[in-house]
């Protein structure tokens, strides 16, 4: 798209601080704008609180919600936009996009699913049915799911990183650890696949791992989880579900762009997006990624060369301003051009 285009996020900011450089949707804006596009955030659940007495959520949207549509179908109305960009917020659903549209009859709806499952999600299939395009990603089951279920076009685009933010930092030794886990044991809406339990538990036993978020290990988030990444030699990123193409969390994204030598469960085809052993090193079985582990903290330049390699990878390829551009190839043609389309 050669003119500037006026473009509007549905979302819900995350306004918690320890969230406040892992939250895409201030990268997704970030890109468009330093591609030259108008860009506004309209944040769902903040709109909510605002206008509603209580504290609970859910009673907010069932007093509420209708207020919200109408003052988003306002905005719209008078912001004219040509792209309208769903995150899928809380209690948002096919009425809002209905009433969406209404208000603006020529802008394109995109919307993107970062989230495992979303037939477990609540109306999230029925919400995607009213968009023009659907994202999500992974190109597996998922990503088929609203497929068979009618949404007009499909289609995998990958997690980003911003590189302003999304770097190698110098950090005190207090920082520095041989292994690295960040994250629960086991995804709240389905523990029935437990191998990153299994791997993470074995991980709480020795003695050169940092764990945050489990085993009676506090959470970490903001500037500390920037330099805890770079503070470590090996960064472990395990998906909490079985194989899924493409899909992994942006916890292995934000790994790779803080300049930690990623080691992850291998992900179905992914070689397309970071090559084993040239930008990441793949593993299968518990005992063989304890086995890479223990070589490559032995061989430095052996790890060091791989965690440069995916950090130039995804400071490349993967940042916020080229995802944006994918984003405005797909609203104008149906389509973006990358290797793995």
């Amino acid at each position: 798209m050669s003119s500037a285009k006026r473009i509007y996020i549905i979302t819900d900011l995350v306004n918690k601080p320890a969230k406040m450089f892992s939250d895409q949707m201030p990268k997704l804006a970030k890109g468009f704008i330093r591609l030259g596009h108008d860009v506004r955030i309209f944040s769902y659940c903040d709109a909510l609180s605002q206008v509603s007495p209580f504290k609970s959520k859910t009673f907010s949207s069932y007093f509420y919600k209708s207020h919200i549509d109408k003052l988003l179908a306002a905005q719209l109305s008078i912001y004219c936009p040509d792209i309208v960009y769903i995150s899928f917020a809380r209690h948002l659903n096919a009425q809002t996009i209905r009433l969406a549209r209404q208000a603006a009859p020529n802008a394109i709806f995109i919307g993107g699913d970062g989230d495992p499952w979303p037939k477990l999600q609540k109306d999230r299939i029925e919400t995607a049915k009213e968009l023009d395009i659907l994202t999500a990603t992974n190109d597996g089951q998922w990503l088929q799911d609203y497929r068979d279920a009618g949404v007009p076009l499909c289609i995998f685009m990958p997690n980003m990183c911003d590189p302003d933010i999304d770097h190698r930092y110098e950090v005190d030794e207090k920082w520095k650890t041989g292994i690295l886990w960040i994250g629960k044991l086991q995804h709240h809406a389905d523990s029935s696949e437990d191998f990153r339990e299994k791997l993470v538990k074995k991980l709480s036993t020795q003695s050169n791992c940092t764990l945050y978020g489990c085993c009676g290990k506090s959470s970490i988030g903001g500037r500390d989880c920037l330099y805890a990444i770079s503070g470590a030699k090996i960064g472990v990123n395990i998906n909490a579900y079985g194989p899924i193409k493409f899909c992994h969390s942006d916890r292995l994204t934000r790994f790779m762009a803080g300049g930690a030598f990623v080691m992850a469960k291998r992900i179905p085809e992914a070689d397309i997006l970071y090559n084993d052993g040239v930008h990441i090193k793949y593993f299968d079985e518990i005992e063989e990624f304890f086995e890479l582990a223990h070589w490559y903290l032995e061989h430095e330049e052996e790890r060091k060369k791989i965690a440069d390699s995916g950090m130039e990878r995804v400071h490349k390829e993967f940042n916020c301003q080229k995802i944006a551009q994918y984003y405005l190839d797909l609203a104008q043609n149906g389509t973006y051009n990358a290797p793995w389309t």
